[in-house]
């Protein structure tokens, strides 16, 4: 096959799934240096391109929105007349080997979604959803490379970590909250595990994002003349910023939300909270980073069981010292 100059990656979903796929596209680069890399994604997502070098250029598709099929129509033609070598997809919708057959680009990969997958692909990849999503996303680039890469990586600069420093970033995102899919503990107790934290001896900072507004303003009205506590809340101007944050701290302790992948990609110990969601999906199989969990029969059933959250919500029922145990 003659080296592609243009490949087109397409990845709908937001900016975790975006750091997840990240080992993939590393691979690609690895293989094929100069080639020019377009990562198509939702408009929620576009900040991935400041985490990485490695993407050179990115479409947005709101696939979410009342015109989605238009942003799909403008998709195709754009991709079209960019003249790209090659796309991987990571959809598993059956209709997505259409949408990369009309683009027009000669070598098209993706998952085994049916009948059209392996008639409309160069390459209908196994599909195995049961295992951690970077190494899922990568199976798409196998056909073309055999280099691996592991876990994502971001590249924050040469930061120093700051001693007994502890990043806590308690919210999840907004969309998750809005479809009742409930990730997280409550204000008050996030209050209790950064007291618990505070007198092992650590320095904790309190981040979050402007999703997370209501409950950092109600753990800060708890917590704001403890000493070794610093709310940092409103300081970080991108997602550059919580990267950099993030690498500087010794741990990170979040939810499972997009934190905990920027965690896992600059390389801080991260603890993360897991109620309904599957954690093996999720965070790598790594010491250095750890899934906090209350192991009750449920669970996980989001997304594979139902997908809103019970009203009982027995899985995020863990005490605080499950976490302080770790540090």
């Amino acid at each position: 096959m003659k080296k592609p100059k243009k490949i087109l990656l397409v990845n709908f979903g937001g900016i975790g799934d975006e750091i997840l796929f990240l080992p993939a596209i590393s691979s690609l680069k690895k293989e094929y240096p100069d080639s020019n890399i377009t990562l198509c994604l939702e408009p929620r997502s576009k900040s991935i391109k400041d985490l990485t070098e490695l993407i050179d250029d990115v479409i947005c598709v709101d696939i979410k929105g009342k015109h989605k099929y238009v942003e799909l129509l403008k998709f195709v033609i754009k991709a079209f007349f960019a003249k790209f070598d090659m796309v991987f997809s990571s959809g598993a919708n059956s209709l997505i080997p259409l949408l990369l057959f009309l683009t027009g680009i000669k070598n098209r990969y993706g998952f085994d979604s049916g009948k059209l997958s392996k008639i409309l692909l160069t390459k209908a990849v196994k599909l195995d959803k049961n295992r951690y999503a970077s190494a899922m996303y990568h199976e798409l680039v196998t056909p073309v490379t055999d280099k691996v890469t592991l876990l994502p990586e971001i590249n924050a600069g040469d930061i120093e970590k700051e001693k007994n420093s502890v990043l806590v970033h308690p919210g999840v995102s907004k969309m998750s909250v809005q479809k009742n899919m409930i990730k997280t503990w409550s204000p008050e107790i996030w209050a209790e595990l950064i007291k618990r934290v505070i007198e092992k001896g650590k320095k904790v900072y309190l981040i979050g994002g402007p999703d997370d507004k209501e409950c950092i303003e109600k753990i800060d009205a708890i917590l704001n003349s403890y000493p070794n506590y610093i709310n940092l809340y409103g300081t970080t101007k991108n997602i550059m910023d919580l990267a950099k944050l993030t690498k500087k701290a010794e741990v990170l302790i979040c939810s499972d939300s997009a934190p905990m992948h920027i965690g896992v990609g600059v390389g801080t110990k991260t603890l993360a909270l897991f109620g309904p969601t599957d954690e093996t999906k999720l965070i790598p199989d790594n010491e250095k980073f750890i899934a906090i969990k209350n192991n009750i029969h449920c669970r996980p059933c989001l997304w594979e069981k139902r997908q809103t959250t019970c009203e009982e919500l027995g899985c995020l029922k863990i005490d605080p010292d499950e976490v302080i145990k770790y540090l």
